[in-house]
């Protein structure tokens, strides 16, 4: 369906709001203020004030209010998938995606999420401006996640530093503990749902399949039915761009909690960068502090402490 976009203040989507008043349906969408349809076309104002129209007239009808925002234009990328091949059409089912975040960053947790996103709801998570959370700052991702957690079935599971070091020394690798990770949020959303059973499982590739499964060996509860994997696959189903942004979110606070602890604000990823956070927090609350905010297997352990000389 064609559809048109612009962007308002609140003030401006109140006025909206009762221009339209004989107009407006009784149930709106979630996320929404209002949602109201006249003349075959539907007209839908956000909280984020984007307000899109659909169907007939919708340029015409948008252009009362404001300039139109342009469309984005989606950009192929190169993808790769192991396993099952995709189903062709597997943008436009119902699917649950899974991402992970944290897994390249010294400080702080894991964080996995596998998020349901059924057909119906397509156009709603892309008007919400859900993509790829790399490609998007930390102010977006808290704006989106927040409207997300609203209506989105998720799993959530976070794994704190400490727990990670001590899985990671007992000889499990990183690869391990991720399908580990997203084998149990699958599982927890699958139950979650129920009876609902999504059209596919969507998990974005961080290892083979065969690898993947081999991983998970010794698990009683094996998540296998219509699973899927793909490199990139955020830009294949807005399930896992949603996931990715909901761990994204998850990740951000756990980093906010633990520059609190440490008194001082924590660089993400892994670069020289952190390398002087981690000695400055050696220096202040000891080199046994690290167990709790980093990942200790990493090389910026080393570093820091030579930077701090311990």
């Amino acid at each position: 369906m064609a559809n048109t976009v612009i962007q308002v203040n609140q003030a401006e989507i109140e006025k909206m709001k009762s221009h339209y008043e004989q107009y407006l349906k009784a149930n709106n969408p979630p996320g929404s203020v209002f949602s109201a349809k006249k003349q075959g076309c539907t007209i839908t104002a956000y909280r984020s004030g984007k307000v899109m129209f659909q169907g007939a007239g919708n340029e015409a009808e948008a252009k009362q209010w404001g300039e139109v925002l342009p469309t984005k234009k989606t950009v192929p990328s190169k993808k790769k998938s192991s396993g099952t091949p995709l189903p062709a059409n597997i943008s436009s089912l119902s699917v649950i995606g899974s991402d992970e975040v944290g897994k390249g960053d010294y400080f702080g947790p894991m964080t996995v999420v596998a998020a349901y996103v059924k057909k119906e709801q397509l156009s709603l998570v892309k008007e919400l401006g859900v993509q790829d959370s790399k490609n998007l700052t930390d102010t977006e991702i808290v704006k989106i996640a927040k409207d997300l957690l609203t209506f989105l079935p998720y799993s959530l599971l976070t794994l704190p530093n400490e727990k990670y070091n001590q899985l990671q020394s007992s000889g499990m690798t990183q690869g391990k503990i991720t399908a580990r990770l997203h084998n149990q949020a699958l599982n927890h959303l699958l139950k979650k749902i129920e009876p609902e059973k999504p059209d596919a499982i969507l998990i974005d590739q961080f290892a083979e399949a065969p690898v993947y499964y081999q991983h998970l060996q010794g698990i009683k509860e094996v998540c296998r039915e219509n699973v899927y994997f793909s490199t990139k696959a955020e830009s294949i189903h807005l399930s896992v761009a949603a996931a990715s942004i909901l761990a994204r979110y998850a990740f951000l606070k756990a980093m906010d909690q633990l520059s609190q602890k440490a008194g001082f604000k924590l660089t993400k990823g892994a670069g020289p960068k952190v390398d002087q956070d981690a000695a400055r927090l050696i220096k202040s609350h000891g080199l046994d502090a690290l167990h709790k905010f980093t990942k200790m297997h990493f090389a910026n352990t080393n570093k820091a402490r030579k930077i701090a000389r311990v």
